[in-house]
């Protein structure tokens, strides 16, 4: 007894650590055993199984597999049934060949459905919580190992995290990629071995593989590469040595990429050059001829990802913010969205730690703040550039920094010998202030948003995964059927597709054919209430301008809604 209490009291850190995550993992489970798939995952999913199982990379090329291998894994265990040869062809998709393939595979496996929903989703549980482990071993690394727990405790009470680490896309992946990353260029720094050189790339080829703004990473190596080579360049064994890595380092990149695709190089097809050609005019040629050439080194499906995200954020994407309606954005939508979307103290603690962490990099020349603004700075000048302003999500990746950064800050504070008591109490505020916040957003955290956005519906200040994504389908056809409805009036993120599984008919609300035998009821989502995720329609459709697309739904905006459910979707009965 008294060797487990001395073992409990050494590893008291990891077991603090071990249990936050802990809390956290079934805190997700509960959320998705209750809440349906969003909108994404309808086509995620199923390209997911067909990337491990078959070997088609086609499906959702537009992002790449790391997250799609995780999510299929335990699909190899549920065995759904396949998509049947006549159903569709597998060969150089277009775009409605490929929607087809996946709404097939559903169609396939409607008994299995719920089945499928549940167990794609706790791989990517396992790896918010791998995350988790990663963010306690480089705090620990840096400060020692109360800031670690502190940085995991910041970790699992953050909504935004709890949000987006139980569903299959690229987010938390990403922000797992970018941190791993760093910590093996870290590791490299202290010490240039040719193992880590090959960890280094390796990392670098997985975070490349969790999602292609990723590819930040490349000239991140560049530049690290280039200052060591600039410093030591008269040294001809370091010089051959440092060139030596670098070309170990892309090599094991190569490898990472290619072992995610199963080393398999398929040629382009049709499909794939009339979408180069459609979508980039005046470069088309061009860019067919280097996809071809780089298909010897690279999948072609990994390329034309790549090209697909260039294009994506050349169109842009409609977004609203604050009342007003963009396609391409606007370059301060991030930080507003990080404000609104975040719990108040997290964005006090955030503040504090980056002023308090550039201080002691400046003015004590601490070397560790580095490896900790750097990051956070690379990727937030890099996302306020994107075009595509649909989420808070898409800041991830620096989130990890913010949580390192306020752990080191709130264990000096607990140290402080003037002040101990002061610094401990302004510790168990924040935390316990998190901890409550955390507490009134189960199990909704996709949507939370804090006090600051109290004076409007959430709808006004922010769209699309921010205030919905659909996955409160299950609880609308629950409310239908004990009122004894088959039918409603749909518009809200895969309303289309998942409304039909929980047997619930639905009517398009976005066509003036439903308003002739409307359903009792109609379901809109928050995002329609701004019209940003409406789709533009013909002339005559009401949705041909972005101002008519914003009140579309004004006459619902007034009415005092049936019901909402998860602070997203909002029930009207029709009169």
């Amino acid at each position: 007894m008294v060797g487990i209490l001395r073992w409990a009291r050494v590893r008291r850190a990891e077991l603090l650590t071990g249990a936050l995550l802990a809390v956290m993992s079934l805190q997700m489970l509960a959320v998705i055993s209750r809440k349906s798939i969003i909108v994404d995952e309808i086509v995620m999913i199923p390209s997911a199984y067909y990337h491990l199982a078959a070997g088609d990379f086609q499906l959702v090329n537009e992002h790449p597999p790391f997250s799609k291998i995780l999510a299929a894994l335990p699909l190899l265990f549920v065995q759904p049934n396949e998509v049947r040869p006549d159903q569709t062809t597998a060969s150089s998709l277009s775009s409605e060949a490929k929607w087809a393939y996946q709404e097939s595979f559903w169609a396939n496996n409607t008994e299995n459905f719920e089945s499928i929903s549940f167990w794609s989703r706790v791989p990517t549980i396992a790896l918010a919580v791998a995350l988790g482990l990663l963010i306690f071993r480089f705090a620990r690394k840096l400060f020692g190992a109360r800031a670690a727990v502190l940085a995991v405790a910041l970790y699992t009470l953050e909504p935004t995290v709890l949000a987006h680490g139980r569903v299959v896309q690229t987010d938390i992946p990403a922000a797992f990629g970018y941190l791993l990353f760093f910590m093996a260029l870290y590791h490299f720094a202290e010490k240039h071995t040719w193992r880590r050189a090959v960890l280094l790339g390796l990392a670098a080829g997985l975070a490349i593989l969790a999602k292609y703004s990723m590819l930040l990473v490349g000239p991140v190596l560049a530049l690290f590469f280039l200052a060591f080579l600039v410093r030591r360049w008269r040294v001809p064994e370091v010089r051959s040595r440092l060139l030596a890595h670098m070309a170990l380092v892309m090599l094991a990149i190569l490898t990472a990429i290619n072992a995610a695709y199963f080393f398999k190089h398929r040629q382009m097809g049709d499909a794939d050059v009339q979408w180069i050609q459609s979508s980039f005019h005046a470069y088309g040629d061009t860019l067919t001829t280097g996809v071809r050439l780089l298909a010897h080194i690279l999948p072609v499906d990994f390329v034309l990802g790549v090209l697909f995200q260039f294009w994506h954020n050349g169109q842009g994407h409609s977004a609203s913010l604050l009342g007003m309606y963009s396609e391409r954005g606007w370059w301060y939508y991030f930080p507003v969205a990080f404000v609104l979307k975040s719990t108040i103290p997290f964005i006090l603690l955030s503040l504090a730690s980056l002023g308090w962490g550039v201080y002691q990099s400046v003015r004590n020349r601490d070397r560790r703040f580095i490896w900790l603004l750097v990051p956070f700075a690379v990727y937030a000048v890099f996302v306020l550039f994107s075009h595509i302003n649909i989420g808070v999500r898409y800041l991830l990746p620096g989130y990890p920094w913010l949580f390192i950064l306020g752990g080191a800050l709130l264990d000096r504070l607990i140290k402080s010998r003037r002040a101990y008591r002061a610094g401990a109490l302004i510790a168990l505020s924040l935390l316990g202030w998190m901890a409550i916040e955390t507490y009134r957003a189960f199990p909704d955290e996709m949507v939370y948003m804090n006090q600051l956005a109290s004076r409007a519906p959430h709808w006004w200040y922010l769209s699309d995964s921010n205030v919905e994504w659909g996955d409160d389908a299950r609880a609308v056809a629950t409310f239908l059927h004990e009122r004894g409805e088959k039918r409603v009036g749909d518009a809200f993120l895969g309303g289309f597709f998942s409304l039909h599984y929980y047997g619930i008919e639905r009517v398009d609300l976005l066509v003036p054919e439903s308003r002739i035998d409307p359903p009792r009821y109609f379901a809109i989502g928050a995002s329609y209430f701004n019209g940003s995720t409406i789709p533009a329609g013909p002339p005559g459709s009401g949705r041909e301008t972005p101002q008519q697309r914003a009140n579309f739904f004004e006459e619902f905006k007034h009415q005092k809604p049936e019901a909402v459910f998860g602070n997203s979707i909002y029930v009207f009965r029709v009169r």
